[in-house]
């Protein structure tokens, strides 16, 4: 494959509102490295929490810009670095413990 090992693939879970109501399907939110495709993300999964998938859509979330208020204006003062999400979907009745003993 490439040079990326199955451990850094997988940056971290995403866990927002709508990335809960997922889990209820059987889909799962994850930050992953830039440069993993569809096939290294579904090795990765399927290594590290022993299941099986269905199916990986990756998106390429944008920069945002952070501004700063200067006397009654806005001023353009850097940018938060984009990053990369799969959504993982698993086979009916599985999942995955993300949240652990929490």
């Amino acid at each position: 494959m490439s040079d990326i090992h199955v451990s850094d693939i997988l940056r971290r879970p995403v866990i927002t509102e709508k990335n809960t109501r997922l889990t209820e399907l059987g889909q799962y939110t994850f930050e992953v490295a830039p440069g993993a495709n569809k096939i290294m993300i579904k090795d990765a999964v399927e290594r590290i929490f022993n299941v099986d998938v269905v199916a990986v859509n990756v998106l390429n979330v944008k920069h945002k810009k952070r501004r700063v208020m200067r006397a009654r204006n806005f001023r353009v003062f850097g940018r938060e670095s984009g990053w990369k999400k799969a959504i993982v979907t698993l086979a009916p009745g599985q999942t995955i413990d993300i949240f652990g003993d929490i």
